[in-house]
């Protein structure tokens, strides 16, 4: 549809009202659906070593492929989003995560779970939840901090959920039959697609309406080569330098390489997350299997990742409002800083004792400061790049933090083979958090300081620092200063 025939059909403002709870509602779902899924895997942990014979590095590498895809499919995400609209991508990423799991169910070694569950179904979350978190972002522009802790619950959802329903699945009908039903559940996230109704800021086009442009002379060059010019031809020559200026353009566009490079506040923020999933992921992964090593009945150690993601539920929304508040304007990386810390902290609550009320305690613990990492990570993106280059940043984001992902814990269900102790899956993710967490939270306090003394020393000069880390408005700018009129389209 036309811009002019979408404006036929009446012009509204769907920011922070209306249809925008609506989105956000699908949002929460989506987010449970898809990034609290690789929660439950734990539970199926012991049933997959004995049933293919496999390691614990063997049968980690499951769960840590199908998380690095989820974080790692943000460029080819960001590319159809751009393309085809968050709308379509999310219920592609839906029919992707159903097909997975249900192949899942047929397989016959632990290898082919790398491809179904991991590859197939991880790739497919990552589609429906990334997706959604871009749309989210241009329905939310004043609550948008609100908003994006709300939809985070969704995670604590499918903690609290996913748990409860793979165990007592799992003892009813063995983990075939559960993975095929899981496939079901997992369609869903079409339904959650279909709700986000793409919109169209009446100033520019938003990146599931954008078109790429075609490259100058791209046809003409294609012509020649068709006829067999030369290679040391004049425009063939051209055609290099210009088919190398278009691969640097589409590593900018999509991957935000140039952001990565110009500011500052985005390279730390993106090597700090990193760094710290290296660690964050295996409390997830090797928590059931290390309460049941130490005599922890099944149902009860698949009850503690339920209890992480109950606390998460109502935490998670007062740490969007606390964060929201004007104070903290600028000084959310320090809140997620102190969030990663306490994480990592909390760790070794497990080392001192494996008995069933304390690890209640470290996943109380656990919850709470999860609650901060999951309700700040991409407000604080938001808050170091420009709302229209977000979808490029989280690209790049995503796709750096799923190397760690993915080596993560079969290196550490390695060193776990090898000494048959798991106190050090505890202390590895404690080494990573809090370095991780001091590495952010200084660095930025650093950045700050660096900015103070250089607008002291050019209080006359009335350009800002290419470098300097500020909390960036993206609210829609129009030169009345007012929100821009907003369209509906029907179609993507």
């Amino acid at each position: 549809m036309s811009q002019g025939e979408a404006a036929g059909r009446g012009i509204a403002k769907p920011q922070d009202r209306g249809w925008a709870w609506m989105v956000l509602l699908a949002a929460v779902l989506l987010q449970g659906l898809t990034l609290g899924f690789p929660c439950c895997i734990g539970v199926f942990f012991t049933d997959l070593q004995h049933e293919f014979q496999a390691s614990n590095s063997q049968t980690s590498w499951f769960p840590s492929i199908m998380v690095a895809m989820l974080h790692g499919g943000g460029p080819l995400c960001s590319i159809l989003v751009k393309q085809l609209g968050c709308r379509f991508v999310v219920m592609l990423g839906g029919v992707l995560s159903g097909l997975g799991m249900v192949s899942s169910s047929f397989c016959k070694s632990i290898s082919q779970l790398y491809l179904t569950a991991g590859l197939i179904t991880g790739l497919g979350s990552c589609f429906s939840f990334q997706a959604g978190v871009t749309v989210l972002g241009y329905y939310f522009v004043q609550w948008r901090t609100l908003a994006n802790a709300v939809a985070s619950t969704g995670v604590s959802l499918g903690f609290t959920l996913w748990p409860l329903l793979s165990q007592y699945l799992l003892h009813e009908m063995g983990w075939r039959n559960t993975f095929l039903i899981f496939g079901g559940i997992l369609l869903n996230c079409c339904v959650c697609g279909a709700i986000m109704r793409p919109i169209q800021l009446a100033s520019g086009s938003l990146p599931q309406s954008a078109k790429p442009k075609e490259e100058p002379g791209s046809r003409a060059e294609e012509t020649q080569l068709s006829n067999g010019a030369s290679p040391h031809h004049p425009t063939l020559q051209q055609h290099t330098r210009r088919t190398k200026c278009f691969q640097v353009y589409l590593l900018q566009k999509y991957l935000a390489f140039d952001i990565f490079c110009q500011n500052k506040g985005y390279q730390i923020y993106t090597i700090g997350v990193t760094w710290m999933m290296m660690g964050f992921a295996l409390p997830h992964v090797y928590l059931v299997p290390y309460a049941i090593h130490n005599g922890v009945e099944e149902h009860k150690a698949a009850l503690l990742i339920s209890i992480i993601g109950f606390i998460n539920i109502f935490i998670r929304p007062l740490t969007g409002l606390l964060s929201g508040h004007r104070a903290f304007t600028g000084r959310r990386i320090y809140l997620y800083s102190l969030a990663v810390l306490l994480c990592g902290l909390s760790n070794f609550i497990c080392v001192i004792s494996a008995k069933f009320s304390v690890l209640i305690l470290y996943c109380i613990i656990l919850s709470i400061a999860m609650s901060g990492v999951g309700a700040l990570t991409f407000q604080v993106l938001m808050d170091v790049v420009e709302m229209d280059r977000f979808s490029s940043a989280l690209g790049l984001f995503t796709i750096l933090e799923s190397i760690t992902l993915l080596i993560g814990p079969p290196l550490t269900g390695l060193l776990v083979d090898i000494t048959s102790d798991f106190h050090y899956v505890f202390y590895n993710s404690s080494f990573f958090l809090i370095s991780a967490a001091l590495f952010m939270g200084l660095s930025f306090c650093a950045l700050e300081k660096k900015n103070k003394l250089r607008e002291a020393s050019k209080a006359h000069s009335d350009n800002p620092s290419r470098y300097q880390y500020s909390e960036t408005s993206t609210e829609p700018k129009a030169e009345n200063q007012s929100p821009p009129a907003v369209e509906y389209i029907t179609s993507v």
